[in-house]
């Protein structure tokens, strides 16, 4: 038996926790399907220094946690589990959370974007700890200090561009000789003084036992192996959005992120279908612009169904 709601939130994180925190003081009573991933990428994160309200800086689980209490507070409902599967051909939609079938006049889509790691045991163990994915979130931390940024497309050169603002030097590990950056923003990157290129490498290890201290890279036409010194190590390699569970049910671009057709709304192709944060952002990727869109579409969710219902 198919339970009946107003709303439903699928994802959490900074979109989807604060599109419940307004949903549900407008009178909503959404339920959050937030997955078994809940908190999203800030899960993952240890020190937040540049989300406004905190000048001490604060750990990314604590501020989800302070997200999800106050989305909590207002009345909002939890799924810790994930959405397998949803029909949005018709009103009301239909989602189901493995066997558990929920029907929903509105749904708010917030299920992310997931960052492409290199895959290595040091990689994950790391993280936080010198390894990183994200320039505008941690680049301060690294004043003075040797970094390397893996990655070949805008995203890498973007990055290591950012990182040189605080470090002494960024060097560019590329597994290819060729590059998938547009011409404009490699120029920018070559140009770029403290910034060094070594192509035709895969990254064996990243070295270090509580923080990093370098990297072990192979070169891949001539085996050779040979140790960076570093203590900053970021994976530029792009982000893959949290959408396989949408396809054909609306349009999402080449890369699978949702689409925004009706911008600066948060409407979907899907009327009655509203997305927030990084499943629909492929700019910016910041906590505070995730959470700043799940309050837009909380509101459009609630002038939508005002206009269906009266």
């Amino acid at each position: 038996m198919a339970t009946s709601e107003k709303l439903v939130i699928i994802g959490s994180g900074p979109a989807g926790y604060t599109a419940a925190i307004y949903a549900a003081r407008a009178a909503l009573k959404p339920l959050c399907i937030e997955g078994y991933a809940s908190g999203g990428l800030l899960m993952l994160t240890s020190e937040v220094e540049n989300f406004p309200g905190f000048p001490e800086g604060i750990q990314g689980p604590e501020l989800m946690g302070h997200f999800r209490k106050q989305a909590e507070r207002f009345g909002t409902r939890f799924i810790s589990k994930d959405a397998t599967k949803v029909d949005f051909s018709k009103r009301p939609f239909r989602i189901w959370v493995g066997q558990e079938e929920i029907h929903a006049d509105a749904v708010i889509v917030t299920t992310g974007a997931a960052t492409k790691w290199l895959g290595l045991e040091s990689e994950s163990r790391l993280l936080g700890k010198g390894v990183s994915s994200c320039a505008t979130c941690d680049g301060a931390f690294f004043k003075g200090a040797k970094i390397i940024v893996v990655g070949g497309g805008d995203s890498a050169m973007e990055e290591a561009t950012f990182l040189t603002k605080f470090a002494s030097e960024v060097t560019i590990l590329h597994r290819r000789e060729e590059f998938r950056a547009s011409k404009i923003m490699l120029e920018r990157a070559q140009k770029n003084p403290k910034i060094k290129f070594l192509l035709n490498v895969d990254v064996e290890e990243i070295l270090g036992d509580n923080s990093v201290t370098g990297a072990r890279v192979r070169n891949a036409k001539t085996g050779e192996t040979q140790v960076l010194p570093c203590e900053g190590f970021f994976v530029a390699i792009g982000h893959e959005p949290n959408t396989k569970f949408l396809k054909d049910q609306m349009h999402l671009d080449e890369k699978g992120y949702v689409t925004l057709p009706k911008r600066p709304t948060t409407a979907t192709s899907v009327e009655g279908v509203f997305a927030a944060g990084d499943v629909q952002d492929v700019i910016y990727r910041q906590a505070i612009t995730a959470a700043a869109s799940g309050c837009s579409a909380a509101m459009d969710a609630e002038r939508w169904l005002e206009a269906q219902h009266g």
